[in-house]
């Protein structure tokens, strides 16, 4: 496709059919309107061309932010933008004023050695052009669908009774948000009914002021000037007849006197139903549901000490050792037969041989009682560890009775 400035771009067919004609028409398009020519299809060199110069934009914006700064000009370069052939850049660029970039241009021109076309645009088309998130999420609506940019003022925020806070307000632009004109008619048309001299009502009981008002709920809140520690909400009829009293000369007593006024009953049309009332007619049946029994604990409690007794028969019998098993130990396995022995030798025992142990005699027999001691105190030590022994024998020689 032909470009105006001389050169070729590259285009894609985004609409056809009838959704031209009605695109054209609502941009304002004369039929007579002299269009860019179409040279011929594009094929893969030139895609391929296009995506070389697309791929320098980033590191050209760059370049073109430091010469500008250093020609001190009151500019921001927003946006780079290669024709199709690579033989023209446009430079989008913000300014509050006019700028003077005479110098600057001969500086890009000398510097990228193509074509240079400098374009003024507004906060809006900068953000639209280089994209991002809102608040809400979502992905900008003048970078996605929103076509046509509409002056946006703080009176559709008092409309719809925000807070005039600028950080909130504000979009990633810096601007008012585009969405504060979206449902500011359905605002306008809602409040109507309100009245307009309703910032004041003066009452017995004091001066109320007006402090917000729900749209959507007809309700007015209210509080006193000299004592805002209570609102009272009014609804939209309330104060209609309240202001009418203040015309008529009459005071209302306090806001919980104009809060009894008992609004007029609204007629509600009942709309007949566009289906037929079965009511009456058809009736589900009783969903039956199977009751769950309940278990007993003393049967849970009886369950679980039965299981432990028999986890505690089961590691008694793991640990036990089954008989005969101990004459096994000393039995080499059929692998080792052929090889030595490495453990020492044992001794040879001297004497005689161990007595065998009878089964029904005690392993310590107790000691026999002797006369004249009693049965706590220790009996005297027996055989050839008794001391006494000796003694006894000499004390007691040739004190027996005389034989024949």
């Amino acid at each position: 496709m032909e470009s105006h400035s001389g050169g070729f771009d590259i285009g894609k067919v985004s609409l056809s059919g009838e959704l031209v004609r009605l695109q054209m028409k609502r941009k304002r398009v004369r039929p007579d309107a002299r269009l860019a020519p179409v040279v011929r299809k594009a094929h893969e060199r030139d895609i391929e061309r296009l995506d070389e110069v697309r791929r320098q934009e980033k590191e050209v914006m760059v370049q073109a932010r430091v010469i500008a700064r250093t020609l001190d000009l009151d500019m921001k370069i927003g946006d780079v933008e290669f024709q199709g052939d690579g033989r023209k850049c446009t430079f989008y660029y913000t300014a509050d004023g006019r700028v003077d970039f005479r110098e600057l241009i001969r500086s890009y021109a000398r510097e990228f050695k193509v074509k240079i076309e400098m374009r003024q645009i507004g906060a809006r088309q900068e953000s639209a052009r280089i994209g991002g998130l809102g608040n809400c999420g979502r992905e900008l609506c003048c970078s996605t669908w929103l076509a046509e940019f509409k002056s946006v003022n703080t009176a559709a925020a008092r409309y719809q009774n925000l807070a005039i806070n600028q950080t909130k307000l504000s979009g990633m632009c810096g601007r008012l948000k585009c969405c504060l004109n979206y449902e500011l008619d359905t605002y306008i048309d809602a409040l109507e009914d309100f009245p307009d001299r309703a910032e004041r009502l003066k009452t017995s009981a004091g001066l109320a002021i007006l402090v917000k008002t729900d749209v959507f709920k007809r309700l007015m809140y209210y509080t006193y000037a000299e004592n805002r520690g209570k609102f009272f909400p009014l609804h939209v009829d309330q104060v209609w007849e309240a202001l009418d009293m203040m015309k008529q000369g009459k005071m209302p007593g306090s806001l919980e006197d104009i809060q009894a006024m008992a609004p007029p009953p609204v007629e509600v049309e009942e709309e007949e139903p566009d289906f037929e009332n079965v009511e009456n007619v058809i009736e589900l049946p009783i969903e039956k549901r199977k009751k769950k029994k309940k278990r007993s604990k003393n049967r849970d409690r009886s369950q679980t000490a039965a299981a432990a007794v028999e986890k505690a028969a089961q590691d008694d019998s793991r640990h036990s050792r089954p008989p005969g098993r101990r004459d096994d130990r000393n039995r080499r396995p059929e692998s080792q037969a052929g090889r030595p022995d490495r453990r020492p030798p044992q001794q040879e025992r001297s004497g005689p041989p161990p007595k065998a142990k009878d089964a029904n005699r005690p392993a310590n027999p107790p000691a026999p009682k002797q006369d004249g001691n009693d049965g706590d105190k220790p009996a005297p030590p027996q055989g050839n560890n008794n001391p006494n022994r000796n003694r006894d024998k000499r004390n007691f020689k040739g004190k027996g009775p005389k034989k024949g």
